[in-house]
């Protein structure tokens, strides 16, 4: 995971959406972001937690933290700078 000591930019409550559905909103709200903005998703446990970091990283996002909350988890992703 990248070190990213930012504080997030944007929160997203995506507890209780379902996968793929928590994915494709994290997606669509990293698309209006800034390169280099963090976004704060928070995931329930289980499938979510599972797919949705691993789905981001695939596409080429920075996870920077998974932090384990009560009920839920804080997932901290950086969009990427354009490439050249």
């Amino acid at each position: 995971m990248a070190q990213i000591s930012a504080t997030p930019d944007i929160q997203l409550d995506l507890r209780g959406t379902p996968c793929p559905l928590n994915f494709v909103r994290t997606k669509l709200q990293l698309d209006k972001m800034a390169a280099g903005q963090v976004l704060e998703v928070w995931l329930d446990g289980g499938e979510p937690i599972e797919q949705v970091p691993e789905s981001l990283a695939m596409e080429g996002y920075a996870i920077s933290e998974i932090e384990e909350r009560t009920g839920f988890f804080a997932l901290k992703v950086q969009k990427p700078q354009p490439s050249a």
